[in-house]
């Protein structure tokens, strides 16, 4: 197996687990998730009496990642580099939208609809990185040969 593959796998299973870990032992990430989020009870999910360690909107992220996980390993595509600065910036505006609405105090959001949004992000984050780790992105390999071919000699 290649050393790439291995990396992808290794990284996708990090991510997966981290995501699984948020729900399943939310009390023990507790200190780890002070360290990448603001923890706003609010704007946080509960199960079973126990606040998640992230936010509603870092949960929608750690989903959205974890959901892309499987298909980016399995599929093993990756998405051209400059469609995957537009699918992120689409993937984005959900995000962006919920958060600028809330931040300017135009209109609340639930933490279901804060989740909700970043789920776009997540995946479309997780699908790229998992890709580029892979070392499949299909317009790596045909740009380098353009660039090579008409290259001025010295």
């Amino acid at each position: 197996m290649r050393a790439s593959r291995v990396a992808q796998l290794a990284l996708g299973s990090a991510a997966t687990l981290w995501t699984v870990l948020l729900f399943a032992a939310p009390a023990a990430l507790f200190p780890a998730g002070a360290l990448i989020c603001h923890q706003r009870p609010e704007r946080s999910f509960f199960l079973h009496g126990h606040q998640l360690p992230v936010c509603a909107r870092c949960t929608g992220l750690y989903v959205g990642a974890a959901m892309a996980v499987p298909l980016a390993i399995a599929l093993a595509a990756a998405i051209a580099s400059r469609r995957s600065r537009w699918i992120l910036g689409l993937a984005a505006l959900p995000t962006l939208v919920t958060w600028t609405l809330e931040f300017t105090g135009v209109m609340p959001f639930s933490n279901l609809s804060r989740c909700a949004a970043a789920l776009p992000l997540g995946f479309a984050a997780s699908w790229i990185v998992l890709g580029e780790v892979g070392g499949v992105a299909p317009d790596r390999a045909s740009s380098s040969s353009r660039t090579s071919a008409t290259a001025p000699r010295a």
